[in-house]
């Protein structure tokens, strides 16, 4: 019986090719460059590749789709834009998360929620296993493409063309010998060619090479994966006649546990927010407790408020499991009791929010501080959604935590933290007289005119900063086209007209 050979559509070799193609515009882009405009770029052919060649497997698309798609996008353009080292570092990591899970929303066979643990699933799957598993079909579209062309007259046309070239290569050696000694300027550019050839390393090319052919198999492998996947199906265990059959699992909070709970945690932070309340509005006024200063109040008891106010975050999102079984008198209870335990977290992010920015205050502005403040803002806004949750049953929360996380990521992007960084510690030299002068030159390339203006407000203040943070960018290998950056760009103009002046 002879074996059924899997038909390969025409379009797959279309695909190889446009694979390939991408891979080495990847390798171009990438290779020896830091992402600059190169990421955007690289994140619209991608699209348009992917798109394009599984087009018949996309799903109808929904708001959420455009949403998910212009947040990569905003976030690819970051690395035009912005040149904060934490978010770059950050959004190699997420971005690509981002777009696998975005791709397997899109054409996975599976139809995944975008708000369900089953897309992360799916996402694993393909790459792992549906991408792979077609790996070896390149091979196949290759050799079955060359098979073909052997029984083809056109195959013959080529073998002709390449028999001419290799009799006219005698030929040009001498017609080309004979032209550089009638034309001198004719043979000066014959002699550059072995210049170029030296310029060209071998390590480099075979790395360059090697790149383009992986990636090109790897980019094929994980299209295909979507156009011809395979189905994997979870086993179902069926139980014999007279087994026990057993019930899927489904996890649950007893009511009764669940407001015992909640009643005596609740008892522990009404006592500790009436306290809070005795000072904590008064602080900024000097109203401290006795004995405090204002670094000690600022210091104490902020990361323990943050511990507490996430593990009342994971009470609240438990709690919420007990609201479908308990009945009506003790549905109301509990429903008290969270809005209680709520309002209580709230007090105690907003007084762990004041203790940080007194720390601020005394000792400066720093990025981790920035970022445990939009932190603790970000907490307060998901315990907001989680209360409205308490009263309507129907208010899908898990869905607003993904697009609240993803736009306050994207948000966080482009608020520009490292300006008010630099403008809040500027802020604070005017009325304290101390500034952190290495920290500020260390920040951002979008920082430096800021800097300059306030150095030249300030008998230049910053400039021995300002110029050893040059020197260091001098150092630096020139910048290309695919690493441009518009904010490194503008800091080191304005970084050298400032110097040049300033001499």
């Amino acid at each position: 019986m002879e074996e059924k050979v899997p038909v390969i559509p025409r379009s797959a070799l279309s695909a190889l090719a446009a694979a390939l193609l991408l891979a080495i515009v990847h390798q171009y882009l990438f290779f020896g460059h830091k992402p600059g405009v190169s990421y955007p770029i690289f994140v619209v052919l991608f699209y348009c590749f992917m798109l394009y060649y599984a087009k018949d497997q996309l799903r109808p698309l929904k708001w959420f789709d455009y949403v998910w798609l212009a947040a990569i996008f905003l976030l690819a353009m970051t690395f035009v834009l912005f040149s904060s080292w934490f978010f770059f570092g950050l959004n190699l990591l997420v971005l690509p998360a981002l777009i696998l899970l975005h791709m397997t929303y899109l054409l996975s066979y599976r139809r995944p929620s975008w708000s369900g643990i089953q897309l992360i699933g799916a996402a694993l799957e393909h790459f792992f296993a549906q991408g792979p598993r077609h790996w070896p079909t390149v091979f196949s579209v290759i050799r079955r493409t060359g098979g073909e062309g052997l029984k083809n007259e056109r195959k013959q046309v080529y073998l002709k063309v390449l028999a001419g070239l290799l009799l006219s290569f005698p030929l040009l050696l001498i017609v080309v010998s004979l032209l550089s000694s009638a034309d001198g300027v004719f043979n000066q550019i014959l002699n550059k060619f072995p210049e170029l050839l030296e310029r060209i390393s071998f390590s480099e090319g075979f790395g360059r090479t090697l790149w383009s052919v992986v990636l090109g198999i790897g980019l094929f492998g994980y299209l295909w994966g979507f156009v011809a996947f395979k189905r994997i199906e979870r086993q179902v265990i069926v139980p014999k006649e007279g087994e026990p059959r057993m019930e899927p699992f489904e996890f649950t909070v007893d009511p009764v546990i669940a407001t015992t709970v909640l009643t005596a945690v609740n008892a522990v932070y009404v006592l500790f927010v009436s306290v809070q309340f005795s000072y904590l509005f008064g602080a900024w006024e000097g109203a401290l407790p006795q004995g405090s200063t204002y670094a000690d109040y600022a210091r104490s008891g902020f990361f323990e408020l943050i511990m507490v106010t996430s593990i009342n975050f994971g009470l609240l999102l438990l709690s919420l499991l007990a609201l479908p079984q308990a009945k009506a008198r003790l549905l109301s209870v509990i429903r008290t009791l969270l809005y209680i335990l709520v309002l209580c977290s709230v007090v105690m992010l907003y007084s762990a929010y004041s203790r940080l920015a007194l720390y601020e205050e005394a000792y400066g502005y720093t990025e981790i501080r920035f970022l445990v403040h939009a932190f603790m803002i970000f907490l307060g806004l998901l315990l907001i959604l989680a209360a409205v949750r308490i009263s309507k049953r129907e208010f899908p929360l898990i869905k607003w935590y993904v697009v609240l996380g993803l736009l306050s990521y994207v948000f966080m992007n482009y608020i520009g933290m490292d300006r008010i960084i630099a403008s809040q510690n500027i802020a604070r030299y005017e009325a304290s007289g101390d500034i952190d002068a290495p920290y500020l030159s260390g920040l951002s390339w979008e920082t430096v005119p800021l800097l300059i203006d306030f150095s030249k407000q300030n008998n230049d203040l910053l400039k021995q900063e300002l110029s050893d943070k040059w020197s260091d960018r001098r150092g630096e290998a020139q910048q290309e086209w695919p690493s441009f950056n518009i904010a490194q760009y503008r800091g080191q103009q304005a970084l050298q007209e400032y110097l040049n002046t300033a001499k």
